[in-house]
């Protein structure tokens, strides 16, 4: 039986491809297509995010707490920078999100951008198996398709043979 679900979960339920008409496992296929690509938009996204704390983590790693009045360039934009002074190496700026920013030590400030890493990490494997699923999932609908369609073809083969007969 090619099912959709291998396990039925309380917000799925299992289908019978074979049920499914031409049409039907067309439209589902291109539903999860659509998912697909929403998947790997979403991974794209997570994984920017994740390179970006990461940067930021290693930012803070490379911190000394004798840099007190030294001389920076602060960026501004990507590309424009203006010189600045560290005034307080032991503690930090930390923008955690929707234009909202925290006064941080330096370890709390690290260790917020760990756990910033690890919740992105683990979202993106969820994602992953979703995806894989998914992926398993369409694998099975085009099978059934290409046996509904080489079943058509025989049936068309079996009439075309027998007009011929006629």
């Amino acid at each position: 039986m090619a099912a959709i679900s291998t396990t039925e979960k309380p917000h799925m339920t299992q289908i019978d491809l074979n049920t499914l008409n031409l049409q039907q496992l067309t439209q589902l296929k291109n539903q999860l297509d659509q998912e697909l690509t929403v998947f790997q938009e979403s991974l794209q996204t997570l994984k920017m995010a994740r390179v970006k704390y990461s940067g930021s983590k290693e930012a803070l790693e490379q911190f000394k707490p004798d840099w007190n009045e030294k001389q920076i360039l602060v960026p501004l934009t990507g590309s424009m920078y203006v010189p600045g002074t560290i005034k307080d190496a032991d503690n930090v700026i930390v923008d955690i999100g929707t234009g909202y920013y925290i006064e941080n030590d330096l370890d709390s400030a690290k260790n917020f951008f760990k756990r910033r890493v690890d919740f992105v990490q683990e979202q993106m494997e969820k994602i992953e198996v979703l995806g894989m699923e998914k992926s398993k999932i369409r694998d099975a609908i085009r099978e059934v398709m290409e046996i509904k369609l080489l079943q058509f073809e025989k049936e068309l083969q079996k009439k075309r043979e027998g007009i011929e007969k006629e």
